[in-house]
């Protein structure tokens, strides 16, 4: 089988266009796909963080250093079309001419989880190109963004100092796919407060060595350090066994996504009303007959 590497920003998008739109062929065009290895750095965070102002600050001292690199910003679906309602032209402005940084806007499509139902083909597509970075900015729907952990080689989790009551809940979610917290905007008061209780907290779950940078994005500031930081995390790739549960992830979600393709959601919903009008429904019985 023939391979496929994508040598420019039009043939990327066309090739985006087409996997996301499962036009003619995108399954052949999957197939023959030879993804390099440059890692995916995930953006996550409870929304009025700053995430996307801090990435465009990150994004602007790459280019400044002549870095090629690829963003995906999963933005809400329009509840019309299930078009992104927030477009990327609004966030990076300051770059999106730059030749060297291609940017792709991705609607959540009803997925609850901060991310599109093709998230894993468009990255895959991503990766055919030879970026230096790849990063992918989540919606911001809170703690559900965990689903992030099972994309990106590095996950990036971005607080406020507003956060800190919430640390204790955050434990079982964000807290524990974290590779790098950056507390941003972290010229307000209780920034301190919130880097010692996260520290702490990390201690607690045996993450002691997770790294916290303090970072003002609108200012650019302690913006270099965190890039250092993801630097170190990239020259410091996923062990086997966690590069095995991503694929592992990935895996999971394609068959799922293939599984329900053929489910036709409004003949499901009016099998659903013929059933309802029986004494003995039961929701359980009545989906293993789809099984």
């Amino acid at each position: 089988m023939n391979t496929t590497y994508i040598s420019d920003f039009k043939t990327l998008a066309r090739s985006i266009s087409v996997v996301e739109n499962e036009a003619e062929g995108f399954e052949t065009l999957l197939q023959q796909l030879q993804p390099g290895n440059m890692p995916v750095i995930g953006f996550t965070g409870p929304p009025g963080a700053g995430k996307s102002t801090l990435l465009n600050a990150v994004v602007g001292i790459l280019l400044e250093q002549g870095k090629k690199v690829g963003l995906i910003l999963v933005d809400p679906s329009s509840p019309f079309n299930f078009g992104a309602l927030l477009g990327d032209r609004l966030r990076m402005t300051t770059h999106f001419n730059n030749p060297n940084l291609f940017i792709r806007s991705l609607a959540t499509r009803g997925s609850l989880g901060g991310l599109s139902d093709k998230i894993i083909e468009v990255l895959e597509v991503m990766k055919s190109y030879p970026f230096d970075y790849i990063f992918v900015e989540t919606v911001g729907v809170g703690q559900s963004e965990v689903e992030i952990a099972g994309l990106a080689d590095t996950t990036v989790v971005v607080l406020v100092p507003e956060s800190g009551d919430s640390i204790q809940a955050m434990k079982a979610g964000l807290m524990e796919i974290a590779d790098l917290f950056v507390i941003n905007k972290a010229d307000r008061a209780d920034a301190d407060a919130l880097v010692n209780s996260l520290q702490h907290q990390l201690q607690m779950n045996g993450k002691a060595d997770t790294p916290v940078i303090k970072t003002v994005a609108v200012e650019v500031k302690g913006v270099n350090e965190m890039i250092e930081e993801i630097e170190r995390l990239k020259k410091h790739p996923a062990s086997d066994n966690r590069r095995l549960l991503l694929l592992t992830e990935k895996a999971l979600r394609l068959i799922a996504a293939k599984r329900m393709k053929d489910i036709d959601k409004e003949a499901l919903r009016n099998q659903l009303k013929t059933a309802l009008q029986q004494a003995n429904f039961n929701l359980y019985g009545f989906v293993r007959g789809f099984f």
